[in-house]
């Protein structure tokens, strides 16, 4: 009973961490959008969860089979989220000072852009696939859904959030946004590099 209990706690606790990129760019939409539709607002939430259920699998599999071609790949997951985030963020920063973000803020979050989010966010979860390489696999996806629906519920609220705030900041809320995500961006490249 307490490895189940200690296993859980774990789980949350790296699904919290993992979360946090997701939660800041989800709050990033919510500003840039704050009248995003209800489908969209369930969208949003369930794309970066299941970016992060999925890749700590995808990570679990290629450290379980393929592991030097995935040690070669880790190097370069803190330059794909760089250059996602910048191109993400550098469009809505643009699209800001440009003027009629409000018209067009739902519009630029199409489901392309959400899956270039869910993958920028979420790469850096594929190296848990190392903490949980020793799982068997019905361990490993009871680890997965539990980081999933972590990052489903941090992401819906930073959305709120965002969405409360991007209603007083008006016309200046797509622009933070950007400048949010070219900062996440920034911060998982250095973090990445520095570590690596």
């Amino acid at each position: 009973m307490g490895t189940l209990v200690t296993f859980i706690i774990n789980s949350i606790l790296l699904g919290v961490g993992l979360a946090m990129d997701a939660f800041s760019v989800s709050l990033a939409n919510g500003l840039a959008a704050p009248k995003l539709s209800r489908g969209m607002r369930l969208m949003i939430p369930l794309t970066f969860a299941a970016f992060q259920f999925l890749m700590p699998m995808i990570g679990w599999f290629c450290v379980r089979s393929v592991a030097e071609a995935f040690a070669s790949f880790q190097r370069a997951i803190p330059w794909i989220a760089l250059v996602l985030l910048l191109f993400i963020g550098g469009k809505m920063l643009i699209e800001g000072l440009r003027g009629g973000e409000a018209d067009h803020a739902e519009t630029a979050l199409t489901p392309g852009t959400l899956l270039m989010q869910g993958v920028a966010t979420s790469i850096d979860a594929l190296s848990v696939g190392f903490t949980i390489a020793e799982y068997r696999v019905e361990k490993a996806l009871a680890a997965s859904l539990i980081i999933g629906g972590v990052t489903f519920v941090i992401c819906l609220c930073g959305l709120r959030v965002g969405q409360r705030f991007g209603t007083r900041l008006a016309g200046k809320a797509s622009m933070l946004g950007g400048v949010i995500l070219i900062g996440i961006g920034i911060e998982i490249f250095v973090v990445g590099i520095a570590g690596g």
